[in-house]
């Protein structure tokens, strides 16, 4: 099997001035081919350091990927460690030398400057790797053992395209990839990691091909499957009887597939039901109400929401009681249950959710600590609270708390299915 490492190229990536994004898109992109990934690097515009880092690559790996360092500055010096490396000059390349001029004369740019010239210049013997979307060709070197180092702009803009429409196809190519990896993640939320590590434990051990993993996220479980096989009939074949497993054991916590989100199942799942859907957000600022409409359909089941911040407006609007506000306080249960029952009926809503709590960074106490969101939730003739105490900053919480009302919905229509 083909093994690369990936090294990322600019002293902007370890200032921390930008976030590297390029590497974990090659990184799933070569995944896909079933390339192995040995190790990622970024290093900064330093020749020595680049030739170095390029050079410890090639003696781990078969190939090393890269992204940046090939504009016109002074800086960019990603080709002049590759010819180090690989022990071969630089040469002008006409064919790029020509393009570049066509891309800057569209510009307005008629006089070519040598800065710009030297965006052709690549190691002598190299495969050029067109780009339609910038100035900076790129290119693949072979060194003379026959491992390579192919080089890509940093642009994501322009490095994307050239990733699949160039540099993947050559390397299928050239080193008859057959298998490839492909996933398959059911998404769970109600179910805490530890007690689906305690599920499927042993499927861990059993499993080879597809293998699992386990990955928690905000409220959510990610059970993601890979496979390695030739075609993705071959791998859905793989998939089939292991989630029928997975979901034997799993249950009803799973509430979709790959690309499904958390609120399109509860979009889903009300049009099914025929249930209309109203919130009524304090802590969480409209957050949930957000997630829901920005599901295409969502106007099929969602009436509304309303972001009651201040008392008045949940005194006046929703009808909460003066004196729950007074005795109990805007952050309680009592109050986040009149919240849920005067949205779903000023709405019109079959339900209607509720959220109020303390955000921080300020106004906790003993006994209502920062972090602190009540749920209150009215269906028929059911009234139903929940509470969490949320750590982190002031937006994990509201996140959390987000993801939290989320995923309760969610639950209570499946229980309302069913």
């Amino acid at each position: 099997m083909l093994s690369v490492e990936i090294v990322t190229i600019g002293t902007e990536l370890l200032l921390g001035d930008l976030v590297d994004t390029n590497a974990s898109a090659i990184a799933r992109s070569l995944s896909d081919y079933g390339i192995d990934v040995y190790a990622i690097h970024s290093v900064g515009d330093n020749l020595a350091r680049l030739a170095a880092m390029l050079r410890g690559a090639l003696d781990r790996a078969q190939g090393v990927m890269t992204s940046g360092g090939l504009g016109p500055t002074v800086d960019d010096l990603t080709k002049d460690a590759v010819s180090n490396v690989i022990g071969k000059p630089l040469v002008l390349h006409e064919p790029s030398l020509a393009a570049i001029e066509r891309r800057l004369q569209a510009f307005g740019i008629r006089e070519i400057g040598e800065n710009n010239r030297r965006q052709a210049l690549l190691p002598e013997g190299a495969v050029v790797l067109e780009n339609p979307n910038g100035t900076a060709p790129g290119f693949v070197a072979i060194r003379g053992d026959g491992k390579f180092i192919a080089c890509m702009p940093g642009v994501p803009r322009e490095m994307h395209p050239m990733l699949s429409e160039r540099l993947l196809p050559w390397l299928a190519k050239r080193f008859e990839l057959g298998a490839a990896i492909f996933r398959r993640t059911l998404h769970l939320t109600g179910t805490a990691e530890s007690e689906l590590d305690r599920a499927i434990e042993d499927l861990f051990r059993m499993q080879e091909n597809p293998k699992i993993a386990v990955l928690a996220h905000d409220g959510r479980v990610d059970v993601r499957m890979t496979a390695k096989a030739r075609s993705r009939s071959e791998a859905d074949a793989l998939f089939a009887p292991l989630e029928a497993e997975l979901r034997r054991r799993i249950g009803t916590a799973v509430f979709g597939v790959d690309g499904e989100t958390l609120e399109a199942a509860i979009v889903a799942r009300a049009r099914d039901l025929r249930l209309w859907l109203a919130t009524a957000e304090s802590v969480t600022g409209g957050g949930i109400a957000d997630a829901i409409v920005r599901v295409p359909g969502a106007s099929e089941c969602f009436r509304g929401g309303i972001v009651a911040y201040d008392n008045a407006v949940k005194r006046d609007v929703l009808g909460v009681d003066r004196r729950a506000l007074e005795q109990d306080g805007a952050v309680s249960e009592r109050v986040a249950l009149e919240m849920a029952r005067g949205t779903r009926e000023r709405l019109d809503a079959d339900v209607a959710l509720a959220t109020t709590g303390i955000a921080g960074p300020s106004g906790g106490s003993d006994s209502k600590p920062v972090g602190l969101v009540w749920f209150g939730l009215s269906h028929g003739d059911e009234l139903a609270t929940r509470s969490a105490t949320f750590p982190g900053t002031r937006e994990d919480v509201r996140r959390r708390a987000v993801s939290f009302g989320l995923s309760w919905l969610w639950r209570r229509l499946h229980r309302a299915e069913r």
